[in-house]
């Protein structure tokens, strides 16, 4: 269950009230956040509804009346949502919400005639604002009739707005742009107070920025932050539990919200454990003072996770994650990729022989990554695709994130979709092979966060043109390069193999691949030669080229063997075109080895026998 869901029980499903009562009390609450524009109270009279079972229907009521507003409401409308999915309704409800938008787009049209466009607006703005997945519009078409108003609005999503270049910037200002506070924005807003707090020490000035937040629904945040504070930093335990216990003393943070900050830091320990070595033990010491006077219910709280058997990391592993952390954050702020590849600070660690290592630094990218915006989301892709790390190494760190998403998703409400996303470009960005999911999904239940992300990726990349959507899902940028210049990039290699294939200049053909600018990429070069070889069979220029690239140093061993890996890893889609394709390449992978390019660990056995040598 979501520790985001305020009400343990459920009136309607009690049969306490009606849902004819529960549908009019919702009109009237989305009436006056209309007149009021008070998300606060709105959130609170949501609550006290008792009815969490029932809040798809409040998503329904309020885009419904605000199709037929003003822009200044459907742009209130949109933030609401945005505001109050995760914290205040659950992610399947808002799912549930806009599904039963859709079925009745039919019905709504008579009172609204442009509903197809406002409808199509409203699940852009959804999709952008990351509340619904893209795989929305896809799996919805399937389940609609083919002539619906519903199929229409979903196609115009699509097509006009989520298609378009520069989508996210338009669609966020197609009302007039965000009129209030993000979920992103308020954590900040929390960070900035409590650090600013603990530099002044001043507890009114403090409870009066806490009061004029007016989230009281999302206070537990505060909580959390607060005691992790209190635990990174020790000589500031003292101030924190003041703050907490006279937030607690004016009514400005209930006992819930309390008791929510507490559980949500009880359930996340075990990861604290890994930055905050002593993290449970502060933790018990922190409950027992908190409880000692007066402001926490010991008996509101989950039991603390049993202690593991084994250290969770050495000290070694513990220094690598600060600086893969440290080395991460400097690449969002710069972009840089060649310098993360080249960094000093992580040392060997970027070795087939740091399996373990050259994981985590996977895990660390993602998960830091899923907590900021699609900037961000967009260069840990493209940082994905030029990490020297080995294939079984990027599957380890992906088997790690699935593995640990239910804790995650306590501080990223919107794991299942990131995560799902991050695996879908993944696989596009051929850093996973297809069959790499197999292994994944033997690795985590189905019901389990993991397993509702991995479903979501194969719904994504099972749609029509799911490549291109993929690529184009975090709208580009990163680190100046966006997913359609990767592309451009394989398409340049492809031409200028072909040139030079058809009797180009051997030399300028090294020039045009050092003119790239992406020694990171060049195993790229590898692959579309070697699958070139095998299919014209009779070619021994581009084998030349590779002898000379791999002289000169223009080509690493590392990149010599990513390539020989990527054709292996699609060798049984080559088979489709090419019967003895399996023959040609254990014959190629004999000859890069005695050139070489490849060490003993490096083997290919065909299952078609030995043949004859391609080049001679």
């Amino acid at each position: 269950m979501s520790i985001f869901r305020f009400e343990p029980r459920d009136a309607l499903q009690d049969g306490k009230v009606s849902a004819r009562e529960i549908k009019k009390k919702v009109g009237v609450i989305v009436e006056e956040y209309f007149a009021t524009d008070d998300v606060s109270s709105t959130a609170s009279e949501l609550q006290d509804l008792c009815c969490p079972s029932f809040h798809f229907y409040f998503v329904k009521k309020l885009v419904s009346t605000a199709m037929d507003r003003h822009e200044k409401e459907k742009e209130m409308a949109a933030v609401l949502l945005s505001i109050f999915y995760a914290a205040v309704i659950d992610p399947p409800q808002v799912y549930k919400g806009f599904t039963e938008l859709v079925e009745s787009c039919d019905d709504l049209h008579v009172d609204i005639p442009d509903v197809v466009d406002v409808l199509a607006l409203f699940i852009a703005r959804a999709v952008v604002d990351d509340i619904l997945p893209p795989a929305f519009l896809t799996k919805q078409v399937a389940f609609l009739p083919e002539n619906s108003k519903g199929v229409e609005a979903l196609k115009r999503a699509e097509k006009s707005y989520l298609s378009a270049p520069l989508h996210a910037e338009i669609v966020l200002r197609r009302w007039g742009g965000s009129r209030s506070t993000t979920v992103e924005d308020m954590k900040n807003r929390i960070g900035d107070l409590l650090a600013e707090y603990l530099v002044t020490g001043d507890r009114v000035e403090a409870c009066r920025c806490i009061k004029d937040l007016k989230v009281p629904f999302f206070h537990h945040e505060i909580v959390k932050r607060a005691l992790i504070l209190a635990m990174e930093r020790r000589e500031a335990e003292g101030l924190i539990l003041e703050l907490l216990k006279a937030s607690t003393a004016e009514g400005l943070i209930n006992s819930s919200q309390i008791s929510k900050g507490f559980n949500r830091i009880i359930e996340a320990v075990d990861d604290l454990c890994l930055d905050i070595p002593s993290a449970r033990e502060l933790l018990q010491g922190l409950i027992s003072k908190a409880a000692s006077e007066g402001w926490l219910c010991r008996s509101s709280l989950v039991p603390l996770p049993l202690l593991p058997e084994k250290p969770l990391e050495d000290d070694a592993t513990r220094v690598f994650k600060t600086r893969a952390a440290g080395i991460i954050q400097e690449y969002f702020l710069t972009g840089d990729i060649l310098e993360v590849i080249g960094s000093r600070e992580l040392g060997n660690h970027f070795s087939p022989s740091s399996a373990q290592l050259n994981a985590i630094f996977v895990k660390k990218l993602v998960t830091m990554a899923m907590d900021r915006k699609n900037r961000e989301k967009e260069m840990a892709s493209l940082l994905l695709t030029s990490l020297p790390f080995p294939a079984e190494d990027i599957l380890g760190g992906f088997l790690l994130l699935v593995g640990d998403a239910e804790d995650a998703a306590l501080d990223v409400p919107a794991i299942v979709e990131d995560l799902g996303m991050f695996l879908a470009r993944a696989v596009v960005d051929e850093v996973l092979a297809p069959l790499h999911l197999e292994e994944i999904a033997s690795q985590c239940g189905g019901d389990s966060a993991g397993g509702r992300a991995l479903k979501m990726t194969r719904s994504l990349l099972s749609a029509k043109l799911a490549g291109e959507r993929i690529l184009r899902c975090w709208g580009g940028g990163g680190s100046s390069r966006t997913g359609w210049e990767i592309e451009d990039v394989k398409e340049k290699i492809g031409r200028l193999l072909e040139e030079y294939d058809s009797g180009g200049d051997l030399h300028e053909a090294c020039h045009c691949i050092k003119e790239l600018g992406m020694p990171f990429f060049h195993h790229e070069v590898v692959k579309k030669a070697l699958v070139a070889l095998m299919e014209r069979k009779n070619s021994r220029r581009l084998w030349d080229l590779l002898v000379q690239c791999f002289s000169v140093g223009l080509i690493t061993t590392d990149q010599m063997a990513k390539g020989f890996n990527r054709v292996a890893d699609c060798i049984d889609d080559l088979a489709l075109d090419l019967p003895s394709v399996e023959k040609q390449f254990a014959l190629y992978v004999d000859m890069a080895r005695h050139e070489g390019w490849l060490d003993s660990s490096f083997s290919f056995s065909s299952t078609s026998g030995s043949g004859d040598c391609i080049l001679r």
